[in-house]
């Protein structure tokens, strides 16, 4: 059980970097002129809204938000759920910690991944593969607070919908390697990340509901020291 939600954490990490990255939806090719200019307007509509909503999330320097978990797998009958919370701060990582069914948590920054027990004991690292895979993951999500939106573009195919104030947005793979493990994710907020739906390519559904979120400026001692020294 452990496993599975250490992958959707991560899965869950991805998603929030990729939710926030503004996107350029792909345009179907078309039989008729009038066809393609209306596909290619619903792609500027898309990929304006997405920018606004970018724009938005961005103001905030990090974010901290309760979480609950809910995977719907195919190998079990019963869903599984699990609470914590999550601090995203953009010059430092992602603190990801899980209260019930069982305390961990996950510490990622550009130096890799740290994971504690309920003691607060280091128990493991990611391994050279994992240290890269953390490291990217908080260069990118440091990377969309700051405005970069250059590194989405390549992956994903967006739809999006609503306002900046109450906005939707679906995020489907166009790279094969990704749609390999990946069918698509779904997202929903206004000033911060609400909810988030991720849909793996058997079939397997993570669903997290965001609340509580409140803009971080300045770490606290503790998530200082869970970062560790600069």
């Amino acid at each position: 059980m452990g496993t599975l939600i250490r992958r959707a954490a991560f899965a869950g990490l991805i998603a929030l970097q990729a939710a926030c990255w503004p996107a350029q939806a792909a345009t179907s090719a078309s039989a008729s002129n009038a066809s393609a200019s209306a596909n290619a307007s619903a792609s500027d509509a898309d990929a304006a809204l997405v920018s606004q909503i970018a724009a938005r999330l961005a103001q905030t320097k990090g974010v901290r938000s309760h979480f609950t978990q809910t995977q719907t797998l195919a190998a079990l009958k019963t869903p599984l759920v699990s609470t914590g919370s999550l601090l995203f701060f953009r010059d430092r990582g992602v603190i990801w910690q899980i209260d019930t069914p069982y305390k961990k948590t996950w510490v990622m920054s550009d130096s890799g991944m740290t994971v504690l027990d309920a003691t607060g004991q280091r128990v493991a690292n990611g391994g050279a593969q994992g240290v890269r895979g953390a490291a990217e993951i908080a260069k990118m999500m440091r990377a969309m607070l700051g405005g970069d939106l250059s590194g989405l573009y390549t992956q994903f195919d967006v739809q999006a919908r609503g306002t900046p104030a109450r906005w939707q947005m679906r995020l489907v793979p166009r790279q094969p390697q990704i749609a390999q493990a990946l069918r698509g994710i779904e997202m929903d907020g206004g000033e911060f990340l609400q909810g988030l739906r991720i849909t793996l390519a058997n079939g397997d559904v993570t669903q997290y509901a965001f609340s509580g979120s409140t803009p971080v400026s300045e770490l606290a001692p503790a998530d200082q020291k869970l970062f560790g020294t600069p």
